[in-house]
């Protein structure tokens, strides 16, 4: 099953489920009954298909990486926080700000939470996991490392738009047969298998639930393997992740006034 979210026409945003050509709307992410007429998708602009309160990022999550680097495999979950102004969706033009310097994408698997979740078990974690989508968790490389006593995750990861997610959430996916590509104006760049992460989605869900509660709608993007390169105004980036579809955003160059 596909959820996604979209602005109708008439300016409504809807929730829903994707059959055929159009969307069903639900009451909310997980609903079990449609609450409305059908929208044809040829009308919809759609959106993020979730709004995160939390959206987590993973580092070091993928051996193929950890071995070429020489990272040692955590124990725990490492990970950042991008703030709620980051999010944006699927076809956005993104403005990559003069300030930022060299920015990378990252294609990656995005965990999608479904129900509340507190220090969990992995079983608790597993059932807890609503379904996937993509994300593409854009990076400041040059301001991450521009300190050398406080390496910047946050701001480097949360100018507005830089975290790309959608354009559907997938329910029903076995995680470990998907693959995460990355296309660069057409171009594969990234192309690494879901089942080379470190952690897991069950362990990687119970684990940050002992840190927070985790809440539906949140996002925990699974970290990125090797491949990820910097990108430049003017790129269309696309994470294409088959069973949950092609997220396209657009890099544009910040106004001279702002």
């Amino acid at each position: 099953m596909e959820w996604a979210r979209a602005t109708c026409a008439d300016g409504r945003i809807i929730t829903g489920v994707i059959r055929g050509d159009a969307l069903h709307p639900r009451a909310h992410l997980g609903a079990e009954e449609d609450t409305g007429a059908p929208e044809p998708l040829a009308n919809l602009t759609l959106l993020p298909p979730c709004t995160p309160a939390k959206f987590i990022g993973l580092w070091n999550n993928f051996h193929a990486a950890a071995e070429r680097n020489g990272w040692t495999p955590p124990d725990h979950p490492l990970y950042f926080l991008k703030p709620d102004t980051a999010l944006s969706g699927p076809g956005a033009t993104v403005t990559l700000p003069a300030c930022a310097g060299r920015v990378l994408f990252e294609g990656e698997l995005g965990i999608v939470i479904g129900k509340t979740c507190h220090n969990a078990t992995a079983d608790q974690a597993q059932d807890a996991i609503f379904g996937y989508t993509c994300v593409n968790d854009l990076t400041s490389i040059d301001i991450l490392n521009a300190d050398p006593s406080f390496p910047q995750w946050t701001r480097a990861k949360g100018f507005d738009g830089f975290g790309v997610i959608g354009p559907v959430i997938a329910t029903g996916l076995d995680w470990q047969a998907l693959t995460i590509k990355v296309l660069v104006d057409g171009r594969e760049r990234q192309s690494y298998p879901a089942s080379d992460m470190i952690m897991p989605p069950s362990q990687i869900v119970s684990l940050l639930s002992r840190d927070m509660t985790l809440h539906p709608g949140d996002v925990i993007a699974c970290g990125t393997s090797i491949g990820a390169r910097p990108i430049k105004v003017g790129n269309k980036v696309e994470v294409v992740i088959e069973g949950i579809g092609t997220l396209t955003v657009t890099l544009a160059a910040e106004d001279a006034a702002g």
